[in-house]
């Protein structure tokens, strides 16, 4: 029966040879799994969901991977589509089995202390390049905007007086986001030398020196540029500051709606991620403060 499944990739589908001799590694997997289950005696036909499910509890009790573990669920599925088409089999044991969900990765963040020091004003120059660059990462941490959303803010979006920032989003969503006394004060002596530039006709928030509207790129250059200085996370990107937001707010008593709206997310679930980043870091704390978690 294996074989005739192979036959099939190989010939009709025109699988490659590094691909056919993938799936049958992962068959021939499963089935000396079932032959040295003690007291039982089975073949393909006598398969049903709850063993393919025991297969993949053990397979994570070795320490297989969600990614791992899913491909050879599915190289499973194919053999028993093809199976019970041919009249091989008369049921697919396969076809309801969910294979483990693949974890996501928490979202990193930059330490408050981190930024902290990179935002200390004795950190920068009163050049325009430092009072850009500044501006924008403490705009960043302070609202949680999106790249995009930053690089297309316009002079007009800045509200002085409400403290407020009008930010259009995906779909052209937009929402007010409020912001406080530093960035009020940044933004001001940003816009005053923005002035400063020569033939500016732009309505860009965000100008070069050339007096062009900031390219995406050139932020995240800049962004990267600047977190080298204070940490050394891997990725060190606009959408880590957004991070950094969410993560900050919520460590200091925000709560998780609240923050959903701030980011702009539509779904719940999506800010959720990072109540799961604070709990880490509960947890670390912990361990390093109890004098008996380490027992």
């Amino acid at each position: 029966m294996v074989n005739q499944f192979l036959d099939y990739l190989r010939l009709e589908r025109n699988y490659s040879p590094l691909t056919v001799k993938s799936y049958a590694k992962d068959l021939e997997e499963f089935e000396a799994y079932y032959k040295n289950l003690e007291g039982q005696t089975l073949d393909w036909k006598a398969v049903d969901a709850d063993l393919i499910r025991d297969w993949m509890e053990s397979m994570m009790d070795r320490g297989n991977t969600a990614t791992s573990i899913n491909r050879r669920l599915s190289a499973l599925r194919s053999f028993y589509r093809f199976a019970l088409k041919n009249h091989l089999v008369q049921t697919d044991p396969a076809h309801a089995v969910v294979g483990p969900k693949r974890k996501k990765p928490l979202p990193v963040f930059v330490k408050d202390k981190e930024m902290e020091a990179l935002l200390d004003p004795r950190m920068w120059t009163d050049s325009y390049e430092d009072i850009l660059a500044r501006t924008i990462l403490i705009m960043f941490y302070e609202t949680g905007v999106r790249l995009s959303e930053l690089v297309g803010l316009d002079v007009t979006a800045v509200s002085f007086v409400n403290r407020e920032l009008k930010v259009t989003g995906k779909r052209n969503k937009q929402r007010m986001i409020p912001f406080g006394e530093e960035l009020t004060e940044v933004l001001k002596t940003y816009i005053e030398k923005r002035e400063s530039l020569p033939g500016i006709q732009s309505d860009a928030l965000f100008l070069t020196k050339k007096g062009n509207r900031i390219s995406r790129r050139a932020v995240q250059s800049m962004v990267n540029k600047q977190l080298s200085r204070v940490t050394t996370l891997k990725k060190k990107s606009p959408h880590v500051l957004r991070h950094t937001f969410a993560t900050t707010m919520l460590n200091h008593g925000a709560g998780l709606e609240s923050v959903k709206k701030l980011l702009g997310h539509e779904s719940l679930s999506t800010t959720e991620i990072y109540t799961h980043t604070t709990f880490e870091q509960l947890k670390k704390v912990y361990e390093a403060a109890h004098p008996r978690a380490g027992q």
